[in-house]
């Protein structure tokens, strides 16, 4: 069932059941009303019976109940034998059919007839001329009030229908409104799956309302959605490219060996070196690769002490590369909340880009300013240029592609240490000069310890 009938459905049950619910209880309420008010009247009509038979005993009872007789119904006297004491007053005999009752007590009630009609009947008890105890019964049926709920329930009946229409044509009107934009939504969505578009809603709305934020998600949700399959797409062109140099590489220098290897054994030692070097190159591009994959995940973390940190990493270069390398720092303590490896790795891919592009000291100078840590990697080698500074995070985009290539480089690692920084709350940035050095600074929330 589609949503719009359900909507249609549902509304115009909902009102019929409304309407349905209202109708009867103005029926019955009219009803109550009415028969009490019948039966009010005949009670006062009893009573000024009573008052005209005890004031005026020189004249016949018979007589003067006879002046009082309702026009549709009757009026009789019960004896405690339950006998009729006189012939029972009426002006049709169809309204004598009520059976006789003797009562001390007064009575006052509606009786249902098995022909439908409803009967207001009082019963009071009176002394007679000649002494004895009698019930004088009178009786009206509601003739009148029949009738009148019959044209009232052919009333409410029409009324309802009337009501009905609109609600119905209303019903109508607000499913197209409301399914409107999620036709729009869905015809979007196949043309985007059928045709690998990326194609976005027009939004219409003006109300603000949840449409109109559904709209607003759904595009913002394709332009995220584009941007990652274009991203996607980039990096796996990227990659693509980037392990096609070393497998050719590799490919052409195994072929210079199938066809002179045997014959000139001194491109066995150069082909294998090449092809060891462009080995170690496709490795370290793989694990690379899967460290960034591997770094979108969501890891153990805990309280580390950056200073702390930044010695361990720094020692390691230090007993390797023999290079010198600086903290500098006027903090006994820095924390921040992250995972110990991954950032031991930002630090890593810093320093090791610092020494790449430059011959002389490295600096790491660690603070922190407004409940911020910083760790600040400088080198003094020959900076980045201003075009080349917004690029520098991008995957596989080097700087000196050649210098990089005779290092090692992929291409990947700020990005790797970025991502990493991100992942953690902070902000990765670099600042360079030409001929004086670069700086990357890395922002991290501080832990209060």
């Amino acid at each position: 069932m589609k949503l719009r009938t359900k909507i249609q459905l549902f509304s115009s049950l909902f009102m019929i059941f409304l309407i349905i619910l209202i109708n009867t209880s103005i029926y019955f309420l009219f009803y109550k009303t009415s028969a009490n008010s019948e039966l009010e009247q005949l009670a006062e009509q009893m009573t000024t019976i009573v008052e005209t038979l005890n004031s005026n005993s020189d004249i016949a009872q018979n007589e003067l109940l006879d002046a009082y007789v309702p026009t549709d119904g009757m009026i009789r006297v019960v004896q405690s034998d339950g006998s009729s004491l006189i012939n029972t007053l009426t002006k049709q005999e169809k309204f004598t059919s009520l059976p006789k009752k003797y009562t001390t007590t007064e009575i006052h009630e509606i009786v249902k007839r098995d022909d439908g009609t409803n009967v207001a009947v009082i019963e009071k008890p009176i002394i007679w001329d000649d002494g004895q105890i009698v019930t004088l019964q009178i009786s009206k049926h509601l003739m009148a009030l029949k009738e009148t709920m019959h044209t009232l329930f052919f009333v409410l009946m029409i009324a309802s229908i009337f009501m009905l229409l609109p609600i119905i044509i209303a019903g109508n009107i607000l499913g197209r409104f409301l399914l409107r934009p999620i036709h729009t939504l869905i015809q979007t969505m196949q043309a985007n799956s059928q045709r690998a578009e990326w194609k976005k809603i027009e939004v219409q709305s003006s109300s603000k309302d949840e449409l109109h934020q559904m709209e607003l998600t759904f595009n913002e949700m394709i332009d995220h959605l584009k941007e990652n399959y274009q991203r996607q797409e980039q990096f796996v062109s990227d990659a693509s490219h980037e392990m096609n140099t070393p497998i050719s590489i590799v490919k052409s220098y195994a072929q210079l060996l199938k066809r002179r290897g045997k014959e000139r054994p001194e491109l066995f030692d150069e082909a294998v070196e090449a092809i060891d070097s462009e080995a170690d190159r496709m490795q370290l591009l793989v694990e690379q690769m899967l460290l960034l994959a591997k770094n979108q995940v969501e890891t153990k973390r805990e309280n580390i002490e950056v200073i702390g940190l930044c010695e361990a990493v720094r020692k390691q270069f230090v007993g390797a590369y023999e290079r010198e390398i600086m903290i500098i720092t006027s903090e006994q303590r820095i924390i921040v909340h992250g995972n110990e490896d991954q950032l031991k790795q930002v630090i890593y891919i810093l320093i090791d880009n610092a020494l790449k592009y430059s011959d002389k000291k490295v600096e790491l100078n660690i603070s922190r300013h407004d409940n911020q840590a910083l760790i600040k990697v400088n080198d003094f080698g020959a900076g980045i240029a201003s075009e080349d500074l917004e690029r520098v995070f991008d995957r596989f985009y080097r700087i000196d592609k050649a210098r990089s290539r005779e290092t090692g480089g992929t291409g990947l690692g700020l990005s790797i240490a970025k991502t990493i920084v991100n992942a953690h709350g902070g902000l990765l940035s670099v600042s360079s000069q030409l001929d004086i050095g670069t700086t990357f600074t890395i922002t991290l929330p501080l832990v209060n310890d």
